[in-house]
């Protein structure tokens, strides 16, 4: 009971990106941009197997963002012509890439990245994608003239791509959708139901992480907006309680989340944020624990993972790997008082 994993990203060496911030730039170029994408993807492994972590990831050391790493290898996506326009229901503002064309995935677009975390670690591995909604909320429609059939056309996409990941020995495929979040009726209409098409057939751990987002000002000033009550999960929770994917990864840690709403996934296994990753101070394991044995009120222990509230791509490694330490050594804690 209570396997650590993470939400996704964590933070890149500065010998491959600039440190501290999203949509770092590269170090590098050509091939030895390559090889230091690889190096960074199998030590970061290594750290988080140091830190006690179960579920290991790659990290998305090879990516430079979440969205667009998976957007660089399909066709009909063009990056020169780009749109400003507001995303997360106009949380903010970003240069955003316009489909233009039928969308097709050229190649299997994470397959070096996968290969090389997959051969670092006897550990279980997680892999992330972009979730069907969250990826047309980051793009400008020059095609489609239909949101979700644009939406439906990415999960055939991230479905062939989730079955390459299976193939090539991920164990869990978790898609990101922080879209769930803002478009509360389309996430139930429609949302889901793209969501479910992306993982079909699959016989891997499927998983959706949820979150309030990165810990960056846009999304902290969002997050005051909500009032002392964060009740979006229980909008969606239902519906997502009666879809296929088996794991739901929600925020925790230092939110406003009514923790009563876990017990909407009653079919579920709860990724328990225990991370605060809007705050560089480091939590002790004591406060993990706490968090899981609040989790406990709601779920049996055996549905119940330590997880991140989010990626932790903006920070330092220092901080970073020290909150994974510390999850590990919470879920440790927890695991003795059962």
């Amino acid at each position: 009971m209570f396997e650590t994993t993470l939400a996704g990203s964590l933070p890149k060496p500065s010998w491959l990106a600039t440190p501290n911030v999203l949509w770092a730039p590269w170090t590098l170029t050509g091939a030895p941009l390559q090889e230091a994408k690889e190096d960074a993807t199998a030590l970061s492994i290594r750290r988080q197997e140091e830190a006690g972590i179960d579920i290991v990831s790659d990290g998305e050391q090879a990516r430079q963002h979440f969205v667009h790493g998976f957007l660089a290898e399909v066709d009909g996506v063009d990056f020169d012509k780009k749109v400003r326009m507001g995303i997360r229901n106009n949380r903010y503002e970003a240069d955003c890439p316009t489909v233009t064309a039928p969308l097709k995935r050229r190649k299997f677009v994470h397959e070096r990245e996968a290969r090389i975390a997959r051969a670092a670690t006897a550990r279980k591995l997680k892999f992330t994608l972009p979730g069907p909604m969250t990826l047309i909320d980051t793009l400008a429609d020059g095609h489609y003239g239909d949101r979700v059939k644009m939406a439906f056309a990415f999960a055939e996409l991230l479905n062939q791509e989730a079955k390459d990941l299976e193939k090539a020995g991920v164990d869990v495929i978790q898609f990101d959708e922080p879209a769930f979040n803002v478009y509360l009726n389309e996430t139930v209409d429609w949302g889901v139901p793209a969501l479910e098409k992306a993982a079909e057939g699959l016989k891997c751990t499927t998983a959706v992480h949820i979150c309030y987002g990165y810990g960056i000002e846009a999304n902290i000033k969002w997050k005051e907006s909500l009032g002392e009550s964060w009740r979006q999960y229980e909008e969606t929770f239902p519906a997502l309680d009666r879809s296929k994917i088996q794991q739901v990864s929600l925020e925790c840690r230092n939110s406003h989340v009514p923790p009563e709403l876990m017990t909407l996934l009653k079919n579920k296994t709860l990724l328990v944020g225990a991370i605060d990753v809007a705050s560089d101070r480091i939590e002790t394991p004591e406060q993990v624990a706490a968090t899981l044995k609040l989790a406990l009120k709601f779920a049996e222990p055996e549905r119940i993972q330590a997880c991140t509230n989010c990626g932790m791509a903006p920070m330092t490694l220092a901080v970073a790997y020290g909150k994974l330490r510390a999850l590990a050594q919470g879920a440790a804690l927890a695991r003795k008082t059962l």
